[in-house]
């Protein structure tokens, strides 16, 4: 019953698994403002200019009306269920921000060698988590480095597929 009267009084339920922010907290993930947060929100349709959410927000339970503050209702955002909108377009969490440029700095080095280090930027990509491949390889080529990690190959890939057959042919001779 409690759940019930927590969706009509419009506070977030208390699902551990969803994570309510205020705007402001939203945009602290990504570096940016909570004003640069709602501009992206409402461009998304998913917030009023008002800055109340719009019914498919709440709906999606991507946003729920807070308790009054200072006189007004506050929104309260999803922080997994927004994460998809705000890197759409294009924001990086600020965590992965800096993993990603670790990486870059790491292969980058790697890839114009140093004394005693005994490994080489391509076997040190493949620890490369398949997620940051992309952003990586971005932040490779800001940083003026020609190294690119390759994506991991999947199965169906034609390369692979030929890989396969030179293999089994090998192993019939």
């Amino acid at each position: 019953m409690a759940s019930s009267h927590s969706r009509r009084s419009g506070l977030p339920s208390p699902s551990p698994a969803v994570e309510w922010l205020s705007l402001t907290d939203l945009g602290r993930l990504y570096g940016v403002s909570a004003v640069q947060t709602g501009r992206i929100l409402v461009a998304a349709g998913l917030r009023e200019r008002s800055g109340e959410p719009t019914v498919e927000a709440l709906r999606l339970g991507l946003a729920v009306m807070g308790p009054p503050r200072h006189h007004h209702h506050s929104a309260l955002w999803s922080r997994q269920g927004c994460a998809a909108v705000l890197e759409r377009d294009g924001l990086m969490p600020m965590a992965q921000r800096s993993l990603v440029s670790l990486w870059a700095d790491l292969l980058s080095a790697l890839q114009l060698g140093a004394p005693g280090i005994s490994t080489s930027a391509e076997e040190m990509a493949r620890e490369l988590p398949q997620e940051l491949v992309r952003p990586v390889n971005l932040a490779l080529c800001q940083l003026g480095s020609s190294f690119r990690v390759q994506p991991p190959q999947r199965p169906g890939d034609p390369q692979r597929k030929g890989q396969r057959k030179a293999g089994r042919r090998e192993s019939l001779r």
